[in-house]
């Protein structure tokens, strides 16, 4: 089974995918987490690095060949970042997360441990901007065009035990229609 989990900043893709990645006992690939550490690596802040990134088109683009290539040549694999359900084309289930921005913000801010909360705010729109402007430019793909997505949930309303269950569910339907 592959599935991808993506969604905006702070909307707990990455949350999701560990959990989904640990109780089915599934490799996990997160572009996020590699994204932030590259970022790390160059002592950039994530808005800084994605500044960068809007004008060095590898950056993405070798995150998102790597991301596709493991996930294509493998099975039993959660692939959690942004785009990963754009890319990753013969993914069993695409999920997109969502939450309001306030909700995300607030995760961000407690994640990254930042200033004040106005800080993380500017720093998600900013770090938004730049990956909408970075995937229209580098894969003509709109952010918000969710209709690669098989379901859409909401991480605002549902913790991750519940979310898990929802997509357990949907597991268990792609299952049982490939078993008729």
């Amino acid at each position: 089974m592959r599935i991808t989990v993506s969604g905006l900043p702070g909307s707990g893709t990455t949350s999701l995918a560990r959990h989904l990645a640990a109780t089915h006992h599934y490799t996990l690939i997160s572009a996020g987490e590699v994204f932030r550490q590259m970022a790390k690596e160059k002592n950039l802040d994530i808005a800084e690095f994605a500044t960068i990134a809007e004008q060095n088109p590898s950056i993405d683009k070798e995150i998102d060949a790597r991301q596709r290539e493991i996930a294509e040549g493998q099975d039993d694999i959660i692939v959690e970042g942004r785009l990963s359900g754009w890319c990753v084309r013969n993914a069993d289930l695409k999920i997109w997360i969502q939450a309001s921005m306030e909700c995300r913000v607030e995760r961000i801010f407690s994640r990254d441990t930042l200033e004040d909360m106005e800080t993380a705010l500017s720093l998600t729109r900013e770090r938004e901007a730049s990956e909408a402007r970075r995937y229209k430019e580098y894969y003509s793909i709109k952010i918000d065009d969710l209709s690669p997505y098989h379901i859409v949930l909401n991480s605002e309303k549902f913790g991750v035990e519940d979310l898990s269950s929802l997509v357990d569910t949907a597991l268990r339907c792609i299952t049982e229609k490939r078993n008729v």
